[in-house]
């Protein structure tokens, strides 16, 4: 998680207004693949790692500072490519706040029988990431 807390500060400025996400991909206890939210409308930190991987690939952990996305909104729902790639494990920092996700997006891999498992270094992402995430009014 420590390698995706970096790919986040990666970001900063360019993903402005939404929140500097970090992602890896380890298999067999190797990151093959990073990634970072791109500006609005480009690539989530998920799908940028998720694109730098090939298709066949199996047993792949996916650790995530903030709950992958359930919906579509400028780009695609995260929680869905992370299905699409037969991704294993998902290792997520902290719940997303925004009201259209709250929960959602966890639901939704683990509907699909993605193994998830939450608060991996939660205080020290959460920290990072509170100036930038949306809440409920």
């Amino acid at each position: 998680m420590q390698a995706a807390i970096a790919e986040g500060k990666k970001a900063l400025p360019h993903c402005l207004p939404n929140p500097p996400v970090g992602c890896v991909i380890v298999k067999d206890g190797q990151i093959i693949a990073r990634g970072h939210t791109n500006p609005p409308g480009e690539d989530h930190a998920e799908a940028m790692a998720l694109k730098a991987i090939p298709d066949a690939t199996e047993d792949m952990s996916l650790f995530v500072t903030l709950e992958p996305c359930s919906f579509q909104g400028r780009t695609p729902s995260c929680a869905k490519a992370i299905i699409s790639k037969s991704v294993k494990a998902v290792y997520v920092g902290i719940i997303d706040p925004h009201p259209k996700n709250q929960g959602r997006g966890i639901a939704i891999l683990r509907a699909s029988g993605i193994e998830v498992h939450l608060g991996l270094l939660h205080t020290e992402i959460e920290t990072a990431l509170n100036p930038y995430l949306i809440r409920s009014a």
